[in-house]
């Protein structure tokens, strides 16, 4: 998989990019991810990303060229024949949940466009972006932050990438529920046991008490979720169990 981020900042993916599992990934073949700087799409000697926004107002906000000019260069005109899904990262955009993310992961090509200041203008938006997407109900001084977030949660869902293929199918919202508590050694810590369920060495106890300790976690953590969780007869019993209606 390939992934193109555009950014007035792009040394703030070196690190990342170069580290963990992505830059292993990136070494292995099997995902690509490369930042690169706006700027180098301007046009004037002051390498200019951003002017006044018009009828007034505080900040500035991105202009329009460089952004269009970056993400046609890279993704190539928007249309059905682009072979790139480009994505502005916006506290404008749809929730970047776990669903989301498992639909961009299936790309080959993704493009992370990085706003800052006030915005963009929505002329960009309109000519180059194919969606917008948000990675919380709060603001932040750029996109960058979200742009390692959906690098970090697309690069770990491709095939290949971690060691164990089951680690993302247990994921806390990779069906729809929170994540089960984690143990290992020692047995006792500090007066606290690992559960004896987890040293019996009984696989479907071990799985029934990990199942009863999402639903339990998620209930009193997310309720929200449990609405969408899609949740089986075997779940609402448990749930019943724990006295939840």
């Amino acid at each position: 998989m390939k992934i193109d981020i555009l950014s007035i900042f792009p040394r703030l993916f070196d690190a990342f990019l170069a580290e963990s599992f992505v830059g292993i990934a990136a070494r292995r073949g099997l995902l690509e991810a490369t930042a690169h700087d706006l700027r180098d799409w301007t046009t004037d000697r002051h390498r200019s990303v951003d002017d006044q926004p018009y009828g007034g107002g505080p900040g500035m906000v991105m202009t329009p060229e460089p952004l269009v000019s970056a993400i046609e260069a890279v993704a190539g005109p928007k249309g059905p024949t682009r072979g790139a899904r480009v994505v502005a990262l916006s506290p404008q955009g749809a929730r970047l949940d776990q669903a989301a993310l498992e639909r961009l992961a299936g790309l080959d090509h993704l493009v992370l466009v990085c706003g800052r200041y006030e915005g963009m203008d929505q002329r960009a938006i309109e000519i180059a972006v194919d969606e917008e997407l948000s990675i919380g109900d709060y603001v932040l001084s750029g996109g960058e932050i979200a742009a390692l977030v959906a690098t970090e949660v697309v690069g770990r869902l491709v095939p290949g990438v971690l060691g164990n293929p089951t680690s993302s199918e247990r994921d806390s919202f990779a069906d729809g529920l929170l994540e089960h508590p984690l143990y290992t050694r020692p047995a006792e810590f500090r007066g606290r046991a690992v559960p004896e369920v987890l040293r019996s060495g009984d696989h479907a106890a071990v799985e029934r008490w990990r199942r009863a300790q999402a639903l339990r976690r998620t209930r009193d953590s997310r309720p929200d979720l449990l609405d969408r969780a899609g949740l089986s007869s075997e779940d609402r019993k448990l749930l019943l169990e724990m006295g939840h209606e």
